[in-house]
């Protein structure tokens, strides 16, 4: 049988459940990417905080969409909690931090256009984070741990 050949038009699954959570240079957080998007675009990831972990107060420079899988998590601008099944939308340019509440992990389905900018308290740029940076922390992983690369760069 003839086996055509893959097309840019063809799905591209990824199975998480094969991959580790990989850790990011914070602690308590890690992440499983998902896919990496060309030139800058984007990521989507499995994000995983530990309880009581902070994320700090950063500006997203693309719109980012975020469901919470498992857990909850206070956006401390607002004082909302975001559970199970919970999404949050947040437009270019939002600035917001959040923590996570309660005694289990959050874990976070994220989809995130541009760089993360994390602020200092009078909205200097202390850190940029670009999925370019993530998707070298996961290639650094991978080759330090004889794991195969199975996110995808389109």
């Amino acid at each position: 049988m003839h086996t055509p050949p893959p097309s840019t038009f063809a799905s591209h699954p990824v199975d998480p459940e094969r991959m580790p959570w990989i850790p990011m240079t914070s602690p308590g957080l890690s992440f499983k990417p998902l896919r990496f998007f060309r030139e800058g675009a984007g990521w989507i990831y499995l994000f995983r905080l530990e309880p009581g972990t902070v994320i700090p107060r950063h500006r997203h420079t693309g719109e980012t969409h975020g469901f919470n899988v498992s857990g909850t998590r206070e956006l401390l601008d607002t004082g909302e909690v975001i559970g199970p099944g919970g999404y949050v939308y947040e437009p270019p340019g939002n600035v917001d931090s959040w923590r996570v509440t309660g005694t289990e992990p959050v874990v976070l389905l994220i989809n995130t256009r541009g760089a993360i900018e994390y602020l200092s308290e009078d909205g200097q740029v202390l850190k940029r984070v670009t999925p370019e940076d993530r998707l070298q922390t996961y290639r650094r992983w991978c080759e330090a741990n004889g794991a195969p690369l199975l996110a995808t760069l389109e």
